[in-house]
């Protein structure tokens, strides 16, 4: 790393989310993201009574959705 550089993510760097920002964030609804979280294909984490997703998680989540488009299943 180049010593001018900081290992510190910028300030505006968002490291969680509240669960019910994702829905205004993803543009996916409430009932999928928590039913993706009960089934655990999504992590979530508890701090008090708030449940967090952080935002590394949620991408790597995005990532994981199937891509749109043809399918290579032949029909």
């Amino acid at each position: 790393m180049n010593p001018t550089q900081s290992e510190t993510p910028p300030r505006d760097y968002v490291l969680s989310h509240g669960v019910e920002s994702l829905p205004a964030k993803t543009g996916l609804g409430r009932t999928f993201i928590f039913g993706q979280i009960k089934v655990g294909a999504l992590k979530a984490r508890k701090a008090g009574r708030r449940t967090l997703v952080t935002d590394a998680d949620l991408r790597e989540w995005l990532a994981s959705l199937p891509r749109a488009g043809k399918s290579n299943v032949a029909a």
